[in-house]
């Protein structure tokens, strides 16, 4: 029997045929019992359903039908809602030490290192950070003694992968070229490791044992 070219045609059930399907249907004789026309459909369907998906799938499947997950995490460090205020606020209100330090952070002005300042990070908004050392400078007052708050903080900035370096308010108000030289020194990579005395915490993620390769 020959086959006529033409366009899609519908279906026992109404529906559009893809382009294609409509030639199994031209090849049955017409002389052919009801029997073998519900095979020869029933052959179709299995045929159909194996090219494509089922209906309305677009996406890999999920997790629980053997294909990936699809979810991201979201970084930690993010900002949180509101803070972007928060820390517009923080400048506004600055304390005459974080006005005098920012002096010489700002612009480059310490050898061509980039500053910003008030910056959220995830729960937090940090004094001062550089980017691209990963180095997070803290200014705090008397009240910030022994505060077990900033420990949880530092803490927290740590595992983000970021070092902290804290200076009392009177150290950048009285002896500010001592500040500026250890923030130099933790710039250049002369100061790496924990240091009580100038309260400096390096970062807890991303460290290498130097005695194994």
């Amino acid at each position: 029997m020959r086959l006529a070219v033409s366009p899609p045609s519908s279906g026992p059930s109404g529906h559009l045929l893809p382009a294609g399907e409509k030639w199994e249907f031209a090849a049955i004789p017409n002389s052919t019992s009801a029997d073998s026309r519900e095979e020869a459909a029933l052959q179709k369907t299995e045929t159909t359903s194996s090219l494509f998906s089922p209906a309305g799938r677009r996406w890999p499947e999920g997790q629980d039908e053997g294909g990936e997950a699809t979810s991201q995490r979201t970084s930690p460090v993010k900002r949180r809602p509101g803070k972007t205020k928060q820390a517009r606020d923080l400048r506004q209100n600055e304390q005459e030490a974080e006005y005098r330090l920012w002096g010489h952070l700002r612009n480059r002005l310490l050898n061509g290192h980039k500053f910003t300042r008030r910056m959220p990070l995830g729960p937090y908004i940090v004094d001062f950070l550089c980017r691209e050392k990963m180095l997070i400078i803290e200014l705090d007052g008397s009240q910030h003694a022994a505060s077990q708050s900033d420990l949880t903080r530092t803490r927290w900035l740590n595992n983000q992968g970021y070092s902290v370096l804290r200076f009392w308010n009177h150290e950048v108000l009285q002896e500010r070229r001592a500040v500026l030289d250890t923030i130099l020194a933790v710039l250049n990579g002369e100061i790496t490791s924990q240091c009580d005395f100038i309260r400096f915490s390096p970062p807890l993620i991303g460290k290498t044992n130097k005695n194994t390769e």
